[in-house]
């Protein structure tokens, strides 16, 4: 009975926690598909082995381990990746000049929001790697790309805020749309090379469904949504974004955000 209350315990955590590492995973590999290819494949290693629930860490550190694990043993996308030019195909590429972990390490951090101690154990590195880690990899996406990005926000502080971030990491704004109509009209005057979208809109209409009209006329584009409610979009029901940040967000989140959705030349959005 006792190994059967611990079982539904551990299920409870997975669940609830399991919406992050799809997150996290979506993000890591730029692809819906790949990263949830990866978040299957941990939990039927835990289900045959769950040792690492019973290692003293916290079910989420545990988690993120074992996905870790995963990724670890599978090698490099990178060395997979084709070179057929496909968008994913030439993201991946560019992988393979960031030193080791450093994604992952950044990702851990700012998106995610676990502590270097934390993502010390995840990774299995020591915590001062851990942080020098996460430096790099800020270093390395700020360098890789720059680009031109649409903001779709109705709350003026807070698009003044974000513009802000944007512009100091070196992009530049093309504009800020407060509805979708708005969104709409300032991507054909002035096409982004990126979307970074609020959720519901002034006018109450969709940020959604105002990227998807924009990519359906102008074609793929990486895209960063942001919402209160994360948990809402990262149900496995329809096609998910690779790139959410959650509000309140952080100036690092933001930076972290554009620089990994930037660092792909696409990004699935949802269905709305």
């Amino acid at each position: 009975m006792t190994e059967t209350t611990s079982q539904r315990d551990m299920s409870a955590e997975i669940a609830q926690d399991l919406p992050f590492l799809r997150r996290y995973a979506r993000a890591l590999t730029g692809s819906q598909q790949s990263g949830d290819h990866y978040a299957a494949a941990t939990l039927e290693a835990l289900l045959e082995d769950q040792e690492i629930f019973h290692s003293g860490l916290s079910p989420k550190v545990a988690l993120f381990k074992a996905f870790n694990r995963i990724w670890v043993s599978s090698g490099s996308p990178v060395d997979d990746a084709g070179e057929d030019g496909s968008p994913e195909a030439r993201a991946q590429m560019r992988l393979s000049g960031l030193t080791r972990n450093t994604r992952e390490a950044l990702l851990l951090h700012s998106i995610e929001g676990f502590t270097t101690a934390d993502i010390a154990k995840i990774v299995d590195v020591e915590p001062a790697e851990a942080e020098e880690l996460i430096a790099i990899a800020r270093k390395e996406m700020a360098q890789s790309i720059r680009g031109r990005i649409m903001l779709i926000e109705d709350e003026a502080i807070i698009a003044m805020d974000i513009r802000a971030i944007v512009e100091g990491s070196g992009h530049s704004v093309t504009g800020v749309a407060r509805t979708r109509d708005e969104a709409v009209q300032l991507a054909r005057h002035d096409p982004p090379d990126m979307i970074l979208a609020d959720i519901q809109l002034a006018d109450k209409s969709s940020g959604i469904d105002a990227v998807n009209h924009i990519l359906e006329e102008m074609g793929e584009m990486p895209v960063v949504f942001i919402t209160a409610f994360p948990e809402r979009l990262l149900t496995g029901e329809r096609p998910e974004p690779a790139f959410l940040i959650t509000k309140p967000y952080s100036e690092e989140q933001v930076q972290s955000a554009v620089s990994q959705a930037m660092f792909f030349t696409s990004t699935e959005t949802l269905q709305a």
